[in-house]
């Protein structure tokens, strides 16, 4: 009998609380030396509009934390998949800068945030164990790729994995890339049983990690008004982010997809972690190039414009999304075959390969 690591359940946090683009323009936005950009903030909004795509963001309430949004999302997608929680083998929850609580300065990562969602979810089994994936914008893909290999090794059959980013709380307001960045959680069940039809679940997977002189692409730093903040924010140089991505996630992808058996022509959707719509338009455009092809219309659906780049967060949160008909004209059935895909802080790739 064939067993494959199928997705069951989907679930996700997205806050209330909306960020559109106007609510910047009061911002006075300086440069990296701590010099004040005298173009005016509605042009920079602009401008960041038109390559970003993103129109508005959400922020989580004050009194919520990513491990809150983490469980949240978790239950969801536990009730969605129909199992009992304390047949869990194993939470997983990828995140980046643990529990900022509104206005304090210091993150808690201690106990981990798995833990804290296995505590909120009231699950008691200790066999089933809680740990925290740090890998920046890719750690919640990197949390499928890892318990697909540990259902192969047979060390685990049903998983709970949740990607949850509270990004407002570390970002710096003088800084005009602290509008790309949001806040919210997805996650998904993923277990380990007899394929419902002939190669359904992951197909392949690939992942890299570039840390010469792509390390410091994307990392923390101080704020860029001089004498405000001596608090350190997530600072990202945008162009290096920009031209690193064009060139390796592409070929991590193909890789993924050479792996996998599978034709470029028979990917139904490609999720790729929504970091910056024309960015993943690029991307997209290049695959296709590496097969001699051109993309076909409407392969990608997007989340960005409305909810912003939350990191690890986005591409769970998409594929809810997408499996709930909440993105309009794009819709996956049985069969289908998707390409996710992620870039982050690292800097780290990956991709995996998946028949619905």
């Amino acid at each position: 009998m064939q067993f494959a690591s199928v997705i069951t359940g989907t679930g996700a946090y997205i806050p209330n609380q909306i960020q559109r683009n106007a609510d910047f323009s009061g911002a006075q936005f300086y440069e990296s030396t701590g010099a004040p950009i005298l173009t005016p903030t509605d042009i920079i909004i602009e401008k960041l509009k038109n390559i970003t795509g993103i129109s508005e963001r959400r922020y989580a309430p004050q009194h919520i934390n990513a491990s809150d949004m983490a469980a949240v999302s978790g239950w969801q997608a536990i009730a969605n998949s129909g199992i009992d929680p304390e047949t869990l083998d194993q939470i997983v929850v990828a995140h980046n800068f643990g529990d900022i609580s509104h206005g304090a300065t210091q993150s808690q990562n201690v106990p981990s945030l798995a833990c804290r969602v296995k505590h909120i979810l009231g699950i008691n089994r200790p066999e089933c164990i809680a740990y925290d994936v740090l890998v920046g914008c890719p750690g919640w893909l990197h949390a499928v790729i890892q318990s697909h290999a540990w259902f192969k090794a047979g060390m685990a059959h049903k998983v709970l994995l949740i990607g949850t980013e509270a990004l407002s709380r570390v970002i710096d307001p003088a800084d005009r890339n602290s509008m790309i960045f949001s806040d919210g959680a997805g996650a998904i069940v993923l277990e380990y049983r007899p394929a419902a039809i002939e190669e359904q679940g992951i197909l392949g997977c690939c992942a890299q990690t570039h840390s010469s002189e792509e390390v410091g692409y994307i990392n923390m730093g101080e704020g860029y008004q001089p004498g405000k903040d001596e608090r350190l924010f997530i600072k990202m140089k945008g162009r290096k982010v920009y031209e690193y991505a064009l060139k390796q996630v592409p070929l991590a992808m193909k890789e993924c997809l050479d792996k996998s058996g599978i034709n470029i022509n028979e990917v139904h959707k490609i999720l790729i972690h929504q970091a910056n719509e024309k960015m993943d338009e690029e991307i997209i455009k290049r695959l296709y190039g590496l097969y001699e092809t051109n993309p076909p219309h409407n392969v990608m659906p997007m989340s960005i414009q409305w909810l912003g780049n939350s990191s690890v967060a986005t591409i769970p949160t998409l594929y809810h999304l997408l499996k709930h008909h909440k993105i309009s004209g794009h819709k996956i059935s049985k069969g289908s075959v998707i390409l996710f895909a992620s870039v982050g802080a690292g800097m780290n790739i990956n991709a995996v390969c998946y028949r619905v």
